[in-house]
Order: structure tokens, then C-alpha cells, then sequence
């Protein structure tokens, strides 16, 4: 079939055939389908969907583009993946906390763009970290230490890396079925025994309100399940920052505070509620509570950090600077900001305290900006806390050429003040 017939079948609402799905994924990943005619079908796409079978067949052609990875562990092979979220530093706790549980984590994480932070680039705040494994260095060390944190190679899913970036400038990023393409097909290039997804929901989310990321995560489980691997969704809540810092070398320092068992309430709560998660779907545990028990005594033994440290030194990074966070890069100013009235801290803007962060150097507009890791921002204050004239809120780390007047007004506006306290919000609003 002509692909323009694809392109005029689907935007009449009419199902692809799986055959020509394969066909049209496999020409274009070596360039024989212009962009232009992919920016129509995924437009098509964003506006009539994919059927179940569609949306399988889509996954696969998009996994056969590309080179699957293999990995021969006794162990089972699971991973965690989080739709992305302002001070997301989840995944450096969770994978190497996962690995000393007994599990394999092989983990392919991405970059940040916008205002959420990347895994990646928070990483990379330790010299010499590597984050760019070939598929047999990944192995290799995943067979040694159970767990890698790598970036997504040419060979893994190149047609995914090609089509997100059309996706990104024609206006069809938010096609659930084009979303879960993408993330699915990367997870399941893996060769994973179970994953677990972590949908964010709120202000500082791409999924603003829990119908449309149910849908996503419905439609996830689905796939996963079509596609023989144990899935799991985890809806939370995004309508604050997660932890108490947002930028990359200040969110590395804070995971590895957590590793060390000192990590603030809702970041410990979350990684627990995910590890115990992963240990459920590998059934290293039948019980979520006695597993999320566990995820606490091996962040408070140490036994996490010392994988972590592990990865660090095997992936070229330098332990000296996990051992001692001040050598991390540290912004040269600090300027606070100050609560102008007294009440609680009812809600957040949680979009623009992630745009004052990417302002500052942390985040990127577009992908080919440069990550300053030592800028960024840290909160004194979280929702439903007290707080009183002129107690500091926030702590902004930028450079003396930094002008930090008007991001510190936004920053306060931001963060919202009421004279009653806000009503309790769960940290897991659902699980599907």
C-alpha cells in the first residue's frame, strides 16, 4: 500500500493492516518515506488513534528497526519507567536499590528537555561518567552488577529516535498511542520480565489530570500484556516538585543523600512504593508491604549506595565525587526567597517552578542546548507546611553574571499561600 493511502485510510478513521504497519516502519527508518508524509500519518494518528492490534503492530515494527537486547542472568530483568516530572530523581535511587534487592535492572534512561530534568544529564554532573554503553558493555555489566543506567544507542529503536524528533515540531507529542509506542518499544527492546511505569499526574506533568494519564496507563498495560511482559502503571502526583531540590548536580546530591538513608519523606515513599513494585512483578516478593520493608532497610544499610557506587565506578564516573558531594558543581551565588506573608503552602505552580529552573541553565529549550549541572534550586517549604513572614522558601543556585530578580518573583508566585491548610494529597493516586 502507498503510503499516502495509509495516510488517507487513517485519517478516515480506518484501521492499518498489520503487514503494511511493518513495511511502512521499516522504509522509513532507512529513509525512504519523507517526513512529510510521516507528519501527516502521525497527525492522522493524534486525531483517530490506533485500534489494539494497530497499536501492536505499530510497537513491533518500531522494535524491528532496531537491534533487540539479550541479557543471560538467572535473575529477573525488570525496569522502571517514569513519564517525567520536576525533581524526578527517582531512577537514581530506584535502579541501583532494585539491583542490591536481587533483580536486573538494565536501564535506558533519556535526556531532559523542557522543564523536566533527565536522568542522564544528572548523571553526568560526576566526571567521566559514560552513559553511552554499547549494547555488549551494557551486558557485560549487567551480568556483573545487575543493573546500567545508559542512554538510548543508534541501534536500539532508531526509528523511535527519528519520529519523536518529527513528533516534537508537528505538534503530535501528546497522541497517546504514538507516547506509548515510543516508551514501550525502548522498555521492550530490553527483553524485560516486567515493567513498572510511573505516570505523572498534575501541574508539572505532561498528563495534567488523572483521566488522560489512566488512558495512557491503561492503554501501556494493555501493550505490555499483548507483548508478554508483566506491566504495571503507578499513577502520582505531580502537582509539587518530588524531593526538595530541582536541577542536576543538587538532585544528585540528593539522591545519593537517599542512598545513604537520609532522603526527604516523599522521595523515600515514592522509590519504596515503586521498588516494591519491581520486586512484585519479579516475584522476588508476594507481599508489597513486606517488599517496600525491604526497600527501606537497603537504602538505611547501605547496600544501595555501594551498587550505585559500583555502576558510578564501571560506567568510568569518579566515586570520589559520591563519596564527597561538595566536589559535585556548585553554583557560585545563592539568593533566597522569602515568604512576603504567613499561612500554609496550599499548591504549587509546578510547571513554572521547573521553567525558573531551566531559566537558570538546568533544563533545555531544545534539544541542542547546553545542561549547566550546578544550577538549579532548592525548596525549604512543601505543601501544607507553616510558614511565617519572611522564612525562606526557596534557595536559588545561579552565577554571579546572573541577574535572579525577576525568576525569584516567579518563583514566589509559584508557590502559593493560603491561611488554611490544604487538604492531604496521596503520593499514588492509583495503580493499574
Amino acid at each position: 500500500m502507498r503510503v499516502v493511502d495509509m495516510i488517507l485510510r487513517k485519517r478516515e478513521g480506518q484501521a492499518l493492516d498489520t503487514a503494511h504497519i511493518a513495511e511502512l516502519i521499516a522504509a522509513y527508518s532507512k529513509d525512504q518515506v519523507p517526513d512529510y508524509q510521516m507528519a501527516a500519518l502521525a497527525m492522522a494518528i493524534y486525531f483517530q488513534g490506533l485500534n489494539r492490534q494497530e497499536l501492536r503492530a505499530w510497537t513491533e515494527a518500531m522494535l524491528d528497526s532496531g537491534q533487540r537486547l539479550s541479557f543471560e542472568v538467572d535473575a529477573p530483568l525488570v525496569d522502571k519507567h517514569s513519564t517525567g516530572g520536576v525533581g524526578d530523581k527517582v531512577s537514581l535511587i530506584l535502579a541501583p536499590l532494585c539491583a542490591a534487592a536481587g533483580l536486573c535492572v538494565p536501564m535506558i534512561s533519556g535526556r531532559g528537555l523542557g522543564h523536566t530534568g533527565g536522568t542522564l544529564d544528572k548523571l553526568e554532573s560526576i566526571p567521566g561518567f559514560d552513559v553511552a554503553l554499547s549494547p555488549e558493555a551494557m551486558r557485560q555489566q549487567i551480568d556483573r552488577l545487575g543493573v546500567a543506567i545508559v542512554g538510548q544507542t543508534a541501534q536500539i529503536v532508531p526509528a523511535d529516535r527519528r519520529l519523536y524528533a518529527l513528533r516534537d515540531v508537528t505538534g503530535t507529542v501528546a497522541s497517546v498511542p504514538l507516547i506509548t509506542a515510543s516508551i514501550m518499544s525502548k522498555k521492550l527492546a530490553e527483553g524485560l520480565d516486567g515493567l513498572v511505569l510511573d505516570v505523572k499526574v498534575g501541574s508539572g506533568a505532561f498528563m495534567r489530570n488523572v483521566e488522560h494519564a489512566r488512558e495512557l496507563g491503561q492503554t501501556m498495560v494493555a501493550l505490555g500484556q499483548d507483548m508478554g511482559v508483566d506491566t504495571r502503571v503507578l499513577l502520582t502526583d505531580m502537582d509539587q516538585p518530588l524531593g526538595n531540590t530541582v536541577g542536576n548536580a543538587l538532585e544528585l546530591k540528593e539522591a545519593v543523600e537517599t542512598l545513604r538513608g537520609h532522603g526527604p519523606d516523599d522521595l523515600v515513599s515514592l522509590v519504596c512504593e515503586l521498588a516494591a513494585e519491581m520486586m512484585h512483578a519479579g516475584k522476588l516478593e508476594d507481599d508489597r508491604q513486606r517488599a517496600q520493608e525491604r526497600a527501606r532497610s537497603l537504602l538505611g544499610d547501605g547496600s544501595a549506595l555501594n551498587v550505585f557506587k559500583d555502576m558510578i565506578a564501571a560506567q568510568g564516573g569518579d566515586v570520589a565525587y559520591v563519596d564527597d558531594l561538595a566536589r559535585l558543581p556548585s553554583a557560585a551565588r545563592r539568593t533566597v526567597v522569602n515568604a512576603k506573608v504567613s499561612g500554609f503552602v496550599d499548591r504549587f505552580a509546578c510547571l513554572e517552578v521547573g521553567a525558573v529552573a531551566m531559566e537558570l541553565g538546568a533544563g533545555r529549550a531544545k534539544s541542542s542546548d547546553q545542561i549547566d549541572h550546578a544550577v538549579g534550586l532548592e525548596l525549604h517549604a512543601k505543601r501544607g507546611d507553616r510558614v511565617e513572614t519572611g522564612q525562606p522558601l526557596a534557595t536559588l543556585h545561579h552565577h554571579s553574571h546572573q541577574d535572579p530578580a525577576a525568576l525569584v518573583e516567579r518563583l514566589r508566585a509559584a508557590m502559593v499561600i493560603s491561611p488554611q491548610a490544604p487538604a492531604d494529597h496521596p503520593l499514588v493516586l492509583e495503580r493499574l
